[in-house]
């Protein structure tokens, strides 16, 4: 959807899921889509839940780059 329609709608359809799917990917999607809209501060807190439900450790790491990538953009 978001690659066909762009992230607005993409992020549409994300949030009418929210309550329906468990775990780390909607989150970690929404917070993609947020990004992708410059809406960094919303991102950041999406990308923070998505780390708090990653099931591995490589998970959680990787999730901490972006996130440690994504504020060191926001000092620029």
């Amino acid at each position: 959807m978001a690659a066909a329609d762009g992230p607005a709608a993409g992020l549409a359809l994300v949030d009418d899921l929210a309550d329906e799917v468990p775990g780390h990917l909607l989150p970690a999607t929404r917070a993609d889509l947020l990004r992708r809209l410059g809406r960094t501060t919303e991102a950041l807190a999406a990308y923070e839940q998505a780390r708090a439900l990653a099931p591995t450790d490589a998970e959680r790491r990787h999730l901490a780059r972006v996130v440690s990538r994504l504020r060191g953009r926001g000092r620029r």
